[in-house]
């Protein structure tokens, strides 16, 4: 089923609904080297395969950036 979220303040289309690891996964994206929320609640990082994305969810990913 296709769906629209908003990802980091924008439209974003998805099959779904899917998890939030699934979501990373389609994005390409290490989920050990970032931070997300989900509905404007932070997901633990063990909760990321359980946490389901719906239609309409906002979602904001975090990158952790190193450096000095």
């Amino acid at each position: 089923m296709a769906m629209t979220i908003q990802l980091n303040g924008d439209p974003f289309g998805i099959a779904g609904p899917l998890t939030v690891s699934a979501l990373l996964a389609l994005l390409e994206i290490d989920e050990r080297r970032v931070a997300v929320e989900h509905n404007l609640a932070v997901v633990k990082r063990p909760l990321f395969q359980s946490t389901i994305v719906y239609e309409g969810d906002a979602i904001e990913i975090v990158n952790f950036v190193g450096g000095g």
